[in-house]
């Protein structure tokens, strides 16, 4: 089930978050930063987009409000909401 972060949704807001690719199902934990499950593989920038994906849908934003502004590699990842 995905965490209601309606909260977290106001413009400029950054939010830092700690992926986990390939896991069992998709998810999000709460924390902080936020735990991301994702059951895709890192390739290609797909776990990326998946992660987008999850976490907009949990704000309550569209997709494409969110920008990654850090961790394009890497697990620690940031999100800005435009």
């Amino acid at each position: 089930m995905t965490p209601d972060l309606t909260s977290l949704a106001q413009p400029g807001a950054r939010i830092a978050v700690r992926v986990t690719p390939r896991a069992s199902r998709a998810r999000i934990e709460p924390g902080e930063p936020l735990r991301v499950y994702v059951t895709v593989a890192p390739e290609g920038g797909k776990a990326n987009e998946a992660v987008r994906k999850l976490l907009a849908k949990a704000l309550g934003v569209a997709p494409g409000r969110l920008t990654l502004v850090r961790g394009q590699t890497g697990r620690e990842k940031l999100f800005e909401i435009s």
